[in-house]
This record gives structure tokens, sequence and C-alpha cells, in this order.
């Protein structure tokens, strides 16, 4: 896994706006226009570009539930189509990829983020990464990168997995946390996603499926639980499973929104969405 650039240096760079003053050619605005070029009604802190998968209705909500004051969520979505076993239905929304991108470079985001946590297990994720920053000039965030970066930044290796997909995805993710060196000593999945109507129904299931799906696999050994699956509602659910287990749980919305916010400078705690956000 590559580092991602930081962006807090950013204010020692000359505005970016569609108006030129990124490029070095002589900038001939009025001073107000240049002052302005900084200023963002809503994401006055930063804009976080989201790619999100066409059936995914979980995403963006949770996004912009934990956003705190200044941080904006601008959306372009991706079409997502087919059947389990399917493994083309990764490579054609990772070729929607490039144009979600342009489409959110003209909104002046300060970071990108793509909200599928499977597609990257099955298209190279180097490939999805230098597609997003090459068309919005910004650094790129995937949710299972930004899951690895959460665990080691929490402190932990052993690792017990719990998510909606079906035992096929379930079985890769395991796979892929092996190959960064964590110990996945359980894991559970409600086996949904063989179909398309399962994969937008995944956005139904009830967080206290949640709840009962991770006790259900917790371990004693387990230093985290990760909640996989970006279109799995899970935030009404950290604060309450950390409450009851006694350790971090680590969700795929909740982990790209803590890597966003950290490439944009913006640390402080936010309450309610579990240690790794409360920066506990």
């Amino acid at each position: 896994m590559q580092d991602i650039p930081d962006l807090r240096k950013r204010a020692d760079e000359k505005p970016v706006s569609l108006g030129g003053a990124a490029n070095n050619t002589a900038d001939n605005r009025s001073g107000l226009s240049k002052a302005l070029s900084f200023y963002s009604a809503y994401g006055w802190r930063g804009r976080i570009g989201l790619i999100a998968p066409s059936t995914n209705t979980s995403l963006e909500p949770e996004f912009s539930r934990m956003a705190p004051d200044g941080v904006a969520v601008h959306v372009s979505r991706v079409h997502q189509e087919g059947v389990q076993g399917d493994l083309a239905s990764y490579r054609r929304m990772a070729d929607g990829i490039a144009t979600a991108s342009m489409l959110l470079a003209t909104a002046e985001i300060d970071v990108v983020a793509f909200g599928c946590t499977s597609c990257t297990y099955y298209v190279p994720a180097d490939e999805i990464r230098a597609t997003m920053t090459k068309h919005t000039g910004r650094p790129a965030v995937l949710p299972a990168e930004a899951v690895v970066a959460a665990l080691r930044h929490l402190g932990v290796s052993r690792v017990a997995v719990v998510g909606p997909r079906t035992e096929l995805v379930t079985s890769r993710e395991v796979e892929f946390l092996g190959a960064e060196n964590f110990e996945v000593v359980s894991s559970a999945c409600l086996g949904l996603g063989a179909t398309e109507e399962e994969r937008r129904g995944i956005g139904r299931v009830p967080p206290q499926v949640l709840h009962r799906l991770a006790v259900a696999a917790d371990r004693p050994e387990a230093q985290a639980i990760f909640v996989s699956c970006t279109q799995f509602p899970t935030l009404a659910m950290i604060q309450p499973l950390e409450a009851l287990l006694g350790k971090p749980v680590v969700a795929s919305n909740q982990a790209t929104f803590w890597r966003c916010l950290e490439l944009i400078g913006c640390t402080e705690p936010i309450a309610g969405f579990g240690a790794l956000l409360s920066r506990k």
C-alpha cells in the first residue's frame, strides 16, 4: 500500500480555482477574487469528493452524518450491476471512475474517495487510485487501504471480520487482510449480494443485525472488529458495540471518512462514531 500525499500544506500553495490560479501564468484577478478563491460556504475547512456505486444508498448519508462543521461532501456515481461471480462487473464499475473523477474535479474538491471496498480486491488498487488522482489532481482514498491505515493507527494486529456479503467476497477480504499482516481470528457474513436485488437490500439491513453479528464473531484474542461493506448501515451500532465489547469497531465508511479528514488536516475529535474518530 502506497503512502497518500498530505494536503495540510496546501495553504502554502497558490489557490486552486477554475479561473486558473493554479497555473504559472500571471494572475490578473482582483484582490477580492483572489481571496474568494479560498472561500466555500459549506466546505471552508475542506471538500471531500466521493465516488459512490450507483446502487449504494448508505455511503453518502453516513459521510454527511459524520462530517463536522466546515467539511462538505460532494458525490459522483459509477454504474454498478451484475450478479455474484460476475467479476467483470467490478471492471465495468472501475471503468466509470475516470468520468466520475472529472466531474468531481469541477467542484474543486480537496481529496477524493472511492466508496467500494470489494472492487479493489478484483481490480488493481494502484490503477483505481491513479485514475482518481489523474483526473482530480488530488490524493485518492480507497476503503480497503483506509481500513488498513485505521487498524494500524489503533495498534491492531488481530481482528474479527464481519459483513453482509457472500462467502466469495468475505474470503477475499480475509485474504487481503492476511497479506497486510493482520491475523483474522474469526469472520462472519450474512451471505447477501448474489443478485442486484440483494446488493441493494444490504442498505436495508437493520443495524441490530450488525450488533448480533459482531457479538457472535467476537473472540477474546481479537483486538478490534472490522465491519466491511460501504452499503452496510453501521454508524448507529459502532458506539454501542465498542461499549459492550471493550474494543474498537472499524467500519468501511467510518475508516474511509477518517482517512479523508486526516488528509485535509481535520483531526479534532468527533464524538458518536467510535474510537477511531473520537481520537481515543
